[in-house]
């Protein structure tokens, strides 16, 4: 299988490239051979939620089965900061890359991170760089990306409510990915901070004219159909006694230290999907604990969104299930979103 002509249920052609697949075509720099650099603003403004979304799903579809390839996330702690390095290919003789990231403490919002970095994509053939962007705007747009292709395939298709657990930039991303694949009629927000969860709801509601309101207690968010948990949390903020039968459950923030947002007897209530198994095994706090604690066994099913989407393993299978996608993070979603967009550019150029 080759990446670079694979197919996926939203053809690429539909999202308005002229190619077959996300990553196909050649790779172009500027007359003077110099890699474009897209900053956040362009980023965003190119890369549209349909083509993030077809992207993902192909990339999903080559993780699991074995055709991208990529190095464990690298994270070099430094004074009060951290240094990550993911380096990937999206195929033997495609596109591949590597995405740079410095990580601190905001002193603006206590408590709270800023990650910024760069994505840098190589040409497969020349081996040349053709493109720089900016890495926190690749990765949000990605990730919400994937948390609404999991949430399409994973969630009932009845399902009318979001419980949004967090107030920063990622819970806005995901709000829109998500009203984008579901029709919804109600969508509730939680953070620590009432207030900032009141503001934020009412921005949201105000500039994507959806019904958006905050609640004071988690437990109120967690009776929602669809969930989604986006906060740096170390210990859980969501438990299992709160869920519903029949809810999904996007697992998205990620803290290298803690326990994870969820608790070990959401884990064992749930289908536990994942974008890289090996990234659970190494970097998935709740499913870690879960197995430390005996909240589960060594053989409590651990599934991949790409199996999924490939048909190779079934998702949803009862109504009354309980799916939770863990989104870790993986390079290769990076690279394939920037490989998307860049492609998209030259296309249109």
């Amino acid at each position: 299988m080759d990446i670079r002509k694979a197919t996926s249920s939203t053809s690429w052609a539909e999202t308005g490239s002229t190619s077959s697949a996300p990553f196909a075509g050649r790779a172009s720099v500027s007359m003077d051979g110099t890699p474009a650099f897209l900053d956040a603003d362009t980023v965003r403004a190119s890369l549209s939620l349909d083509r993030c979304m077809a992207a993902m799903r192909e990339v999903m579809i080559a993780l699991s089965g074995g055709v991208t390839a990529q190095l464990p996330r690298g994270i070099l702690p430094l004074d009060g900061k951290l240094l990550g390095v993911m380096a990937g290919a999206l195929s033997g003789g495609g596109f591949f890359g590597a995405k740079i990231l410095g990580v601190a403490d905001d002193p603006a919002q206590p408590g709270r991170q800023w990650h910024h970095g760069l994505v840098i994509l190589f040409d497969g053939d020349s081996g040349k760089p053709v493109c720089i962007a900016d890495a926190e705007e690749i990765t949000l747009l990605r990730t919400a990306a994937v948390s609404a292709v999991a949430t399409d395939m994973l969630a009932r298709r009845d399902a009318k409510s979001l419980g949004i657990f967090g107030h920063g930039t990622q819970a806005q991303a995901h709000i829109r990915a998500i009203t984008h694949i579901r029709r919804l009629d109600e969508i509730l927000v939680w953070g620590r901070s009432f207030d900032k969860a009141r503001s934020f709801a009412e921005e949201v509601a105000s500039s994507l004219k959806l019904p958006v309101r905050a609640v004071a207690k988690p437990e109120e968010v967690a009776a929602c159909d669809i969930l989604c948990t986006l906060t740096p949390a170390v210990d859980p903020i969501l438990k299992g006694a709160w869920v519903q039968e029949g809810a999904h459950v996007n697992v998205v923030g990620f803290a290298p230290a803690g326990r994870g947002e969820v608790d070990g007897d959401l884990v064992r209530k749930s289908r536990y999907f994942t974008d890289s198994r090996a990234s659970v095994e190494r970097e998935g706090n709740e499913f870690l604990d879960a197995l430390r604690t005996g909240a589960i066994g060594p053989d409590h099913r651990l599934d991949e969104l790409g199996a999924v989407l490939a048909g190779t393993v079934e998702g949803r299978r009862l109504p009354t299930e309980i799916s939770l996608y863990r989104s870790l993070g993986h390079v290769a979603q990076d690279l394939a979103a920037l490989t998307a967009l860049h492609l998209s550019r030259q296309a249109s150029s």
